[in-house]
């Protein structure tokens, strides 16, 4: 398999996410500064998206460790949710292009008020 065909679906994966992230945290920051303070606003709006980001880097390595464990364990109890291990850092890789794209739309609309 090529390297471009390979790397195609995950950039579009994280670039799609990085969007709504994008739209998102601007969004999010006009909303925030018209209550309070533009600077309030931008911290708490960056400091939200970190912690997206924080919390998908985490469940993705998680998913690494423990995914294989998880799955023979749902197939020896016969409990069929359905869950595996590439679902799930399919999942979190979208949580880290939205928490990284939350991050760049403050950062553009905080530069933009200013």
């Amino acid at each position: 398999m090529a390297l471009g065909a390979w790397l195609r679906p995950r950039i579009r994966l994280l670039a799609t996410a990085g969007a709504v992230g994008v739209v998102a945290g601007a969004l999010a920051l006009f909303a925030l500064a018209a209550v309070r303070t533009p600077e309030f606003a931008s911290t708490q709006t960056f400091a939200v998206g970190a912690l997206v980001l924080g919390f998908a880097v985490l469940g993705w390595s998680g998913s690494v460790l423990a995914g294989n464990a998880v799955e023979t364990l749902q197939t020896h109890l016969d409990t069929d949710t359905g869950w595996t291990e590439r679902d799930s850092r399919r999942a979190m890789a979208r949580l880290v292009g939205f928490g990284v794209g939350v991050m760049i739309g403050v950062v553009v609309a905080t530069t933009l008020l200013s």
